[in-house]
């Protein structure tokens, strides 16, 4: 008689930009073989058809109506997840800033978000994912087996955001203003917004490296699947 296989964990990570989640969840999933999916991915290519569309960032019906018409899906891949929009990849575009802005104030409205979390409900339901994001343990999987809040000091963050998109001087100085703004409205949003499950393990990254980071996060999987077999 063959052992039963283990059961699949749903993971949650949630964190400000440049705490390191997406990296971490990345390799946390392509090491437990399972599905990482970008909250954050979603919203950018629903904010980069809004700019192809010239809907307003302001407008909650319009941009609600643009998802529901939307085919946004996830491809995961060696190298990481594809994004897809309505069937054309659009991975590398939704990186770039003017998108990242734009998700940022798309994603502040209820309705949006309802759609989204459904969405994302629907993609993680069977198990066997890692999900990151601003809301992913308070309000998209509250049940996650693993929820980690990975934060890290607001100078720290900038530097790194910086360093990963190669910027210097005013346009540095820009995208640093705009990260504050980010966390900001984040942080104040009415609906869903990004603070610590109350059962999630807080993790501060400001003087760990990827790979610390990554060995605390495998540490607290094991203990959950030990715990699951006794």
């Amino acid at each position: 008689m063959t052992d039963p296989a283990p059961r699949k964990l749903i993971i949650a990570i949630d964190g400000p930009a440049g705490a390191g989640k997406s990296t971490i969840a990345s390799r946390l999933a392509r090491k437990l073989g399972y599905v990482n999916l970008e909250s954050g991915a979603m919203y950018r290519a629903l904010a980069l058809k809004a700019i192809k569309s010239d809907t307003s960032f302001d407008d909650e019906a319009a941009l609600l109506k643009l998802a529901e018409e939307s085919r946004i899906e996830l491809d995961p891949s060696i190298g990481g997840n594809r994004v897809l929009l309505d069937g054309c990849d659009v991975s590398a575009r939704i990186r770039e800033r003017d998108v990242t802005e734009a998700a940022s104030r798309v994603s502040v409205h209820p309705k949006v978000r309802e759609w989204m979390v459904a969405r994302q409900r629907e993609m993680g339901l069977g198990g066997g994912v890692v999900m990151e994001g601003r809301d992913i343990g308070t309000k998209v999987f509250p049940d996650a087996d693993v929820k980690i809040f990975l934060d890290a000091d607001p100078v720290i963050r900038e530097q790194r955001r910086l360093e990963q998109q190669k910027v210097k001087g005013a346009s540095a100085t820009a995208m640093a203003a705009e990260l504050r703004e980010r966390d900001q409205r984040d942080r104040t949003r009415a609906v869903s917004p990004l603070k610590a499950a109350l059962d999630a393990v807080v993790l501060d990254s400001t003087s760990l490296a990827e790979d610390e980071v990554l060995e605390k996060v495998e540490a607290l999987i094991r203990q959950k699947l030990a715990a699951a077999d006794n």
